[in-house]
């Protein structure tokens, strides 16, 4: 049985010796880059590997032109994988200690370039740790493997292809920052506030319980069928700050079954590299 988008503690810990699993732990922190390695350095899920999110997850930072976190060449996410040891029907179980908000990057990732063994650790480190199952320290290796990759272009919107989608009332741009920042009352991460004109706010944190763990199945149903307005997934496209936690609602969006829906990797970031390009700070599509 594959997992392709959340898997339990209990599920992972019967795998922990099995070589057709592969763990990696991406805890990361943006206000300390290096944070998340030392944490995994002292104390990880036994086996785990380590994803750094800027070194690993994201490509070079062009300025003035790309957002915080870009996506990598498909070329160098498929090198990186295979150095993890990813190849054909490998499972893929990622984690952090952010309620999935990172993990789901290499998880979409992962289904970008075609692979999809895939799932996040639902409940994350902390949920591991409550548990007390087995942990490990140092630096985990792997022996590389070669990941075939199968790029689905049309996974990702282009910023061009937002400025067209964004005022076309058949499809649907979602914004996945905290409600406040999509309002631009609270902005302390990048240099201008607001949010893409046309877009709805659907923060991604509405996804989880308050234990950290993922809402069931049904629950987050009925929250995208409330946020997707009749607009079918496939027309419907998420951002973030920086194309990160935007994987969060789709990885959620899919667990509850939906498929289709597309990533805006540049994100807000990205958007506001051109002055000339709008900025709203009320939602005109509620």
């Amino acid at each position: 049985m594959a997992f392709t988008t959340l898997v339990t503690t209990d599920d992972l810990v019967e795998h922990l010796s099995d070589p057709t699993w592969t763990i990696v732990d991406c805890r990361f922190s943006l206000a300390e880059p290096e944070l998340g390695r030392r944490e995994y350095e002292e104390a990880h899920i036994s086996g785990a590997l380590y994803a750094h999110l800027d070194e690993d997850l994201s490509g070079p930072i062009i300025p003035g032109r790309t957002g915080r976190h870009p996506l990598p060449t498909p070329e160098r996410a498929a090198q990186r994988f295979g150095d993890w040891g990813i190849g054909r029907g490998q499972q893929v179980v990622a984690y952090d200690g952010a309620g999935g908000a990172i993990a789901a990057r290499l998880w979409w990732m992962l289904r970008w370039l075609g692979h999809g063994e895939a799932a996040v650790l639902d409940g994350g480190w902390q949920e591991w740790q409550r548990q007390g199952y087995p942990v490990g320290s140092g630096v985990e290796t792997a022996r590389p493997a070669t990941f075939v990759r199968r790029a689905r272009e049309d996974w990702v919107v282009s910023v061009e292809e937002v400025d067209v989608l964004r005022k076309d009332p058949d499809f649907l741009l979602l914004d996945s920052r905290s409600a406040d920042r999509f309002r631009g009352e609270n902005e302390t991460i990048d240099p201008v506030a607001g949010h893409i004109p046309g877009a709805v706010s659907l923060p991604y944190e509405g996804n989880l319980e308050e234990n950290g763990r993922f809402r069931s199945r049904e629950a987050l149903r009925e929250r995208f069928e409330d946020a997707l307005q009749a607009v079918p997934a496939d027309h419907a496209a998420f951002y973030c700050g920086s194309g990160v936690s935007a994987a969060h609602n789709l990885l959620a969006l899919a667990h509850a079954g939906f498929e289709g829906a597309r990533l805006y990797a540049g994100s807000w970031s990205e958007w506001i590299t051109d002055p000339s390009r709008p900025v709203a700070l009320t939602d005109d599509r509620a």
